[in-house]
């Protein structure tokens, strides 16, 4: 019988599973530390990795396996190795694939802990870092060395939304034999698939949209086989594993990922267009609004514009505090990704830790506010923004 590739949402609902003697219809979740062998060739064979099977939960778990099959099946990805936050999932990608000397070019604009991973533990470890303007394409090509092993970025990045053209970036990485790591986060594989335009490694935060609900913590790294072995290498070593139940959760997420992605970006557009209106907003970034720099790009490689924006008051912090006092119902919390609609004021919040430079290299000004937009109705949502408006 001919095997016909299914098309996203099916992979989002039907990929991964292997169903028990108990025949269950959802995912099973193996709740277990330790496996149990038929023999002590079977478990010296499984522990040597010459017989496939499940060994430790630390680095083999059938429920963990069925969310990174899944989500690898979203992002056209030969392997995907699961994690037990986001930040592990980059700290498990370069610790897994680099060695001290290497040189990585990464994208000023990228959540505030990351630069901090990269400037305070990274380099304790010999890694060599240089940070860009993620949309100045020749300052990435001036940073290239003889050591480059790899370009980091956030697109759309946090909290500024800005687009690099990943076709382009991975080309100039390429030609240097550089590889090209994409932080996913913001669009999810619902929106863009990185790894389509020549990017190599993909970054997944699954906290944020995979989840949906901000419930679980998660991390993933998705590339080709070779690097993903190693980096689950690393992972069965190291141990920043990803734990069953929270692997279920995502996993049973991922199948409403499509219709979700889509609601977030439809109320964050209507939203963009009312804070570009009012008049105690200076600025407002959002990829889908026609403003934006990066509007054509955002055009090309993703099917929508996201969830996440950010604007800036008039005025300074004392203004972005009082607006986000004012509101009842958005939630005064730094995560993103959620069902509910959230706010935060990133210099204080997410960037707080950089320097003062570090924080306007990143653009992150002491009146921008960052909303990742829910799936309230959007009435809703704007009216408790009302002081923008009076």
């Amino acid at each position: 019988m001919k095997k016909f590739e299914n098309k996203f949402n099916t992979n989002a609902i039907r990929e991964g599973v292997k169903r028990t003697q108990e025949g269950e219809h959802s995912e099973a979740m193996f709740l277990t530390s330790s496996f149990v062998f038929k023999s002590a060739k079977e478990a010296a064979d499984r522990f040597k990795n010459s017989k496939d099977g499940n060994v430790y939960s630390r680095f083999t778990n059938p429920t963990v396996r069925i969310f990174e099959e899944r989500l690898a099946s979203l992002e056209g990805a030969q392997k995907c190795i699961a994690t037990s936050t986001g930040m592990s999932a980059i700290l498990s990608c370069f610790m897994a694939l680099c060695a001290p000397g290497d040189h990585i070019v990464v994208s000023k604009s990228i959540f505030g802990t990351s630069i901090q991973l990269f400037n305070k533990i990274l380099t304790k470890w010999g890694l060599d870092i240089t940070f860009v303007d993620l949309t100045n394409e020749s300052k990435w090509k001036d940073s290239i060395t003889n050591k480059t092993k790899f370009f980091f970025v956030e697109t759309p990045s946090n909290p500024l939304t800005e687009i690099c053209d990943i076709k382009k970036l991975a080309e100039l990485a390429h030609s240097s034999n550089i590889k090209l790591i994409v932080d996913n986060c913001f669009c999810t594989p619902a929106l863009q698939k990185p790894l389509l335009h020549g990017a190599d490694i993909i970054i997944h935060s699954a906290t944020k949209y995979l989840d949906g609900q901000g419930r679980c913590l998660g991390g993933a790294v998705l590339g080709d086989n070779e690097d993903m072995e190693n980096v689950h290498s690393f992972l069965r070593t190291a141990g920043p594993t990803l734990s069953a139940f929270n692997a279920w959760v995502f996993t049973k997420s991922l199948e409403t990922l499509s219709l979700r992605m889509k609601a977030h970006s439809s109320n964050a557009m209507l939203l963009a267009t009312w804070l570009d209106q009012q008049k105690k907003v200076k600025k407002v970034f959002y990829p889908g609004l026609k403003t934006h720099p990066q509007f054509d790009l955002a055009k090309q490689q993703q099917s929508a514009s996201g969830g996440v924006l950010s604007f800036e008051v008039n005025g300074s912090i004392k203004e972005a505090w009082k607006l986000i006092d004012s509101t009842n119902l958005l939630s005064i919390t730094a995560n993103l990704g959620d069902a509910k609609t959230t706010i935060t004021h990133p210099a204080s919040t997410t960037h707080s830790r950089l320097t003062v430079k570090e924080r306007e290299d990143s653009g992150v000004k002491d009146n921008l506010i960052r909303i990742a937009v829910g799936l309230e109705d959007i009435d809703d949502i704007i009216r408790d923004l009302n002081y923008l408006s009076n």
